[in-house]
């Protein structure tokens, strides 16, 4: 791998899959493929990060306040929990998005760690240069992570065995896949 390689775990919360408040179709199928990517990582003793939705219960992100969204993903909430059977290690930097009443966080670039720090700035200091994408949603979060590394000026490389999308158009995810690759993402599958 070329760079300092770190895996980045998208939304992989309780809300977006089945059963959730904003289930993605089959959004719990991620859960195994990114567990063994953990542990690929863990083994060659790199940095994993998690991205997490973290939103107040009043944001102009849900519906009720102006946005396009159910209520989801509500700090503290069992929603806003990650997966139970995604096995993150004790280790690895959460990064919280979308926390303020005006803030949507579809990118996880957008979010900071419990100390404030941005996820840019948490790469940058382990000497991160190649992210390895995964999680939920293709069309919304994944996306935004990914264009955003891109425009950080990090190597993005899409885990495309490890993504799901919403879909509310067919086809949305195939889109933003096409967006990803266009500006530059690398595409890969069972590494």
């Amino acid at each position: 791998m070329q760079g300092k390689p770190a895996l980045l775990i998208v939304d992989v919360q309780n809300d977006f899959c089945p059963g959730g408040a904003l289930p993605v179709a089959d959004g719990d199928k991620v859960v195994p493929v990114l567990n063994r990517y953990i542990e690929r990582f863990k083994t060659a003793d790199l940095p994993i990060f998690a991205t997490r939705d973290w939103h107040p219960e009043k944001t102009s992100h849900f519906k009720a306040y102006g946005g396009l969204w159910p209520p989801h993903c509500i700090q503290g909430t069992k929603g806003a929990e990650f997966r139970p059977d995604l096995k993150l290690p004790a280790d690895a930097v959460i990064v919280s998005a979308g926390m303020g009443p005006d803030e949507d966080g579809y990118s996880g670039f957008q979010g900071r760690d419990a100390r404030g720090v941005s996820l840019a700035d948490l790469l940058r200091q382990r000497g991160v240069e190649r992210l390895f994408v995964g999680g939920l949603a293709t069309d919304y979060c994944v996306k935004h992570t990914v264009l955003d590394g891109l425009k950080e000026g990090f190597q993005v490389v899409l885990l495309e065995d490890a993504i799901r999308g919403v879909d509310i158009k067919a086809g949305d995810s195939e889109r933003a896949v096409a967006e990803m690759v266009r500006a530059g993402a690398e595409k890969v599958r069972d590494l």
